[in-house]
Order: C-alpha cells, then structure tokens, then sequence
C-alpha cells in the first residue's frame, strides 16, 4: 500500500480557517492511494451500472483482436489488388502489434489529465478514422500507414480498460472482473479470421476495414454516454503534485509568518504554518518509511481503508491542475520498472503473451499448408483455441479471486498482492506439457480433432495463468494501476512483435514439433519467474516502496 503522512494545519486567509481548535492543533492526514474518499465513487456504483461498464470497455477492447487478425484470410487478395510484397504485408501486421504495444504509454498518461472519457472517445475516433481510409486506399503504403493509426487508436483500451476496472472494484473482486473483461479481446484472434473469411469471400478484402470501421463508430458513439470512472485523488501522480504544492503553502506561510515576527509581535511558529512531517531526523524518516508501507511489517494491509477527508487539505491547493509536464509517460514507466518484481512478472507476461500471437499466426499456416484448409475452415478451427481462452479468462479469473479470499482469510484479513499468484500454480503443471502436445500433433499431420484439442488446452491454461499476472499488475501497482498496465503492454507488444517476426523462420527450419518444443520451455521460464515474484515479490516491492517514500522525504 502506498500512503503519505501530513500534518495539516490551516493558516493565514489562503489556507482557510475552521475555528480556534483547527488553528491550534495540527490534523494528521493518512494518504491511502487505493481507498482516499472521492466524490461519487465509482466503487459504490450500483452493480448494473458497473456491468454496463464492464461491457462496454470490453466490447472496445475487441478491436484491437479484430484489427489484427480480420484480413489475413484477404492477404492474397490484398496482395494482387495493391502489388505489394510480402515484406510489405508483412509490416502491416508486426507494425500493428509494435504500435499497438507502445502506444498505450501515451494513452495512460494522458488519461491522468483529461480521465478515462476523453481518451476513449479519442482514441477509438483515431481508429475508426484509419479503418475508413485503409477502406479506401489505393497503395500498400497508404494501408501500411492506416494500420499504424488503426493501432495507436485501438491501444488505449489495452491500457486504461484495466485501470477503468481498478477504479470500479476493490481488489478482491478485480480478478473475476480482468477474466470477463479479457474473454473480449480473445475473441479477436479466434473469430477475425472466420468474420474475415466469410467478408472476403462474400465482398472483397475492403469488407473487413468497413465492418471495423462500423464497429468502432458503434463503440465510439457507447463512450459518449460513458460516465468517468477516474478519480485524481487515488493517482500517485496527482498526490505527487498535491504534496508539492503543499510544500509551495508552507514556504509562503512560513514567509508571512517572518512579516509578522518583524512588523507585529513574536508569533508561535506552529500556529503560523502548516507543518509537513518530512523525516528530518531518522526516526522520522523511518516512520515515514513504514508508513509508506502501510505501517508495521506485520500490519501492511493493501487494502487498509481510507483516513483522507477532502475538508482536511488546505483550500488553496484543492484545485491542483496535473500538466504535461507531471505525465510525462517515460517518468511513470521508469518508476513501474524501478520495482524488482514489477520487471519480472512483466517479463512472464510478455513471453505468455507472444505465445498468444505465435500459435494463432503459424496455426493459420499450418492448417493451409498441411491440412489443406481454405480461410473460413481454418477460422473454425482457430475457434478451438478462442473458446479455450475465454472459458480459461473466466473461470481463471474466478478462481483467482476464490484462492485470493481464501489466502487472504488465513492471514486475518490482510492481503498481499502476491497472493493473486498463488492460483497459478495448477495451471502451470499443463501448460507447458498441452504446447509441447501441440506441436507434435501438428508436425505428424495426426486428426485434426487432436489439434483442436491442443489448441483449446493451451488456450485454457495460458489465459488462466495470464489473467492472473494481469490483476497482480494492477494490484501491486496503486495508484499508478494505468501507466503499470501501459508497460505491461508495451512488454507484451514488444515480445509479440519479435515472436511473429521469428515464427515462420522457425516453423520452416524445425517444423511445428521443433518450435512448441522450444516454446514449450519458454513457457516453463515463463511459470518460473512467476513463482519468483510469488517467493520474493512482497519484499521486492515493499523495498522499494519504502526507497521511494525516503526519497519523498
């Protein structure tokens, strides 16, 4: 848990008065990130307005699986209509996935000035606007250029879809939440080929950037109605701002404090100032230390309750206003990656991640080239594996939040965001040994019932234990949950992008037993340093919480 401690003390006709009492006791103020009292808080929304929410992000996020994958059963067509190469073509997909992965870096920090509204509403205006000209385009390179704009815009909902979640739900139920959220954007890869197979077949390949560019209108036209869901009182960045600020009212203070000593008479320095407990000697910094982590070793709860009244900070800096400047997105990335078991488990995530788009991507050649399927055949079969992710988003998720209760129940109580891990370990025993099946099923050409059964067990048990990551992310991130988010997916993007650049190579040298055989121990790799951060994360992070309030001071 992330926390500040202040001591607050209304004084002089800027900071505002409450009375004799107020003027001569300070307040002490608890910032806890994840629970400060806001107004109107989304967490006591009522549960149908946050379904509704729930869905519609969910529905955005499905753009970003379509836009990748819906006109690959058009590539020939695409090919000849254009003259293109197939390096050029190729582009149109790694750069997708590259933009698609940095991209949200910008999206998450500009969310923390304008909120969650306005970049929902841009950014999936942005994607629309590419798929009408991709739509249109007469030159491979006007297409390359529209699919880079289709991914900057589709983005946005990657990142700040799971930082909407954490603003609506407490982190006991944001796992069953991530599972549900995520079965959207797993639809892409299993029904873009089957939408794009059936559009080409029954138009031409321009057919599938029109159906995008409809369904982002639909979801672009859902935002309007969108209430936001982002408070800047539970953003580190926010509080960052505010106790500099704060800092700005006691040097003021303490100057007009001077004035009166000089012109008027002796005034009491503590009745002249509001004084900011900033650790001047080691004790005080040590208890700022443990106070930014939640209090003693054995009391750290993330989920202590708020002590932040909005009465008690001074009226002169209630209205802080966040600029560029204070979100600039490199600051918040670096300080994400600062934290040990944050680089670890981003790491995990990127290579589950890759596997994601290595498997559907030489899955659709494989069953052209081997099994001899046109582009709708394929579609159905790559179905196997999108079922197998939605039901391994859904009931992982639950079980995620089951384990969570339960860990957190033998603990009074307290929780840890590395309890999230622990329900990982049953998934992990099968996921290696169902990618490894899965190649060699490929490569000895056996039934293709057992390569749908391959498919969906790899589905099923990479998305259980990636959802899982997903919520730890969100979870041991408070406060900066978007830009945590935006780095796990500019990881993700980044581990995709080479694994789809590498994957034909491969296939084509070692053959499909070959390459899942090799996926099969980045997969264990993968689960290895999972366990890692579910053995040493807690310290990791609690260190480095305790590193950065010293450096607060």
């Amino acid at each position: 848990m992330n926390s500040q401690n202040q001591t607050l003390k209304p004084s002089g006709p800027d900071l505002g008065r409450k009375g004799s009492t107020a003027e001569s006791t300070p307040v002490q103020v608890k910032l806890d990130i994840e629970h400060a009292e806001v107004k109107d808080d989304p967490r006591k929304w009522s549960k149908t307005r946050k379904y509704i929410i729930v869905t519609m992000i969910s529905a955005a996020s499905m753009i970003a699986g379509l836009g990748a994958n819906i006109y690959n059963p058009a590539i020939t067509q695409i090919e000849s209509d254009l003259h293109a190469t197939a390096g050029q073509l190729s582009l149109t997909l790694s750069l997708f996935i590259l933009i698609q992965g940095g991209f949200p870096l910008i999206w998450s920090s500009v969310s923390e000035i304008q909120g969650r509204k306005n970049v929902y509403l841009t950014s999936i205006a942005l994607c629309m606007l590419g798929c009408i000209v991709a739509a249109t385009a007469k030159t491979i390179n006007v297409l390359i250029g529209m699919r880079c704009l289709q991914a900057a815009g589709s983005s946005a909902v990657i990142s700040i879809g799971a930082a909407t979640l954490a603003d609506l739900y407490e982190p006991a139920e944001r796992g069953t939440m991530m599972g549900i959220y995520y079965c959207a954007p797993l639809l892409g890869p299993s029904l873009g080929p089957i939408l794009g197979g059936v559009l080409t077949q029954a138009f031409n390949w321009r057919a599938t950037f029109w159906f995008l560019a409809i369904f982002t209108g639909l979801c672009t036209l859902s935002f309007v109605f969108f209430r936001d869901t982002f408070r800047r009182e539970r953003s580190l960045t926010y509080q960052s701002v505010l106790k500099r600020v704060l800092e700005q009212e006691v040097k003021k203070a303490a100057a007009e404090a001077a004035r009166h000593l000089v012109s008027e008479k002796p005034v009491d320095a503590d009745d002249a100032r509001t004084a900011v407990v900033s650790g001047d000697d080691k004790s005080s910094k040590d208890a700022n230390a443990r106070d930014a982590l939640g209090g003693d070793a054995d009391d750290r709860d993330v989920e202590a309750q708020a002590t932040l009244s909005a009465s008690e900070i001074p009226a002169a800096v209630k209205e802080v206003r966040l600029s560029l400047k204070d979100v600039n997105p490199i600051g918040p990335m670096i300080r994400v990656l600062s934290r040990r078991n944050n680089l670890v488990i981003l790491f995990a995530s990127g290579l589950l991640f890759a596997f994601n788009f290595s498997i559907t991507y030489t899955a659709s050649r494989t069953l052209a080239n081997e099994y001899h399927y046109d582009a709708l055949d394929t579609g159905f079969v790559l179905l196997a594996y999108g079922i197998g992710c939605l039901l391994g988003s859904v009931l992982g998720g639950r079980y995620s939040d089951h384990i969570f209760t339960k860990v957190k129940a033998k603990h009074g109580g307290k929780s840890q965001p590395e309890m999230r891990l622990q329900s990982t370990l049953v998934p992990m025993l099968f996921f290696p040994p169902s990618v490894v099946a899965y190649g060699w099923v490929c490569e000895e050409h056996v039934h293709i019932a057992a390569v749908c059964v391959m498919l969906f067990l790899a589905g099923f048990f990479q998305i259980s234990i990636y959802s899982s990551t997903l919520a730890y992310i969100v979870d041991a991130n408070v406060g900066r949950s978007s830009s945590a988010v935006a780095s796990n997916s500019f990881f993700r993007g980044l581990s995709a992008f080479v694994a789809t650049e590498v994957a034909v190579p491969l296939q084509n040298s070692i053959g499909d037993g070959g390459l899942y055989s090799l996926w099969g121990g980045l997969t264990l790799i993968s689960e290895l340093l999972i366990l890692l951060v579910w053995w040493k994360g807690g310290q990791w992070r609690e260190k480095a919480i305790a590193s950065e309030a010293r450096k607060s001071g």
